[in-house]
């Protein structure tokens, strides 16, 4: 899946919306604050768990989500194996219903990996996210 994206861009470039210096005592506000004046080429399977599970700048890092993916399932940000999938089956629903065509690409590509992920009991929140994602299409 190639993609057209300007990685030297910054999500708040690709959206057009700055946003304006923030004071506020959260630790992932400031984060994703600091997130989004990143470029995007310089993103870690940690910033894109951590957008991605805020449904921030989806429409930008869903694409770089589904290459990482395609090459590792259980791609691994800070927490666990299959973190990055957990938080893209968990994303907002809308956008999914609206993308159809990621939609179905993360469901090949879990339907591709689903023995390894039926093998071990500790994917079990990473299959019901899946059973959840599978009923939006």
């Amino acid at each position: 899946m190639k993609n057209k994206l300007n990685l030297d861009k910054t999500i708040e470039e690709l959206e057009k919306d700055v946003w304006k210096e923030i004071d506020y005592p959260s630790n992932l506000v400031r984060t994703i604050y600091l997130l989004r004046k990143k470029p995007l080429k310089a993103f870690t399977v940690e910033d894109l768990r951590i957008c991605i599970g805020q449904n921030t700048g989806l429409q930008f890092l869903v694409p770089l989500a589904i290459e990482q993916l395609e090459k590792n399932i259980l791609l691994e940000g800070n927490y666990y194996p299959g973190d990055l999938l957990k938080n893209l089956l968990g994303s907002e629903r809308e956008f999914w219903k609206e993308n159809k065509n990621y939609w179905k690409k993360v469901k090949e590509i879990y339907l591709r990996n689903k023995e390894l992920l039926d093998s071990d009991n500790s994917y079990r929140q990473i299959r019901n996210s899946f059973e959840q994602f599978e009923s939006i299409n």
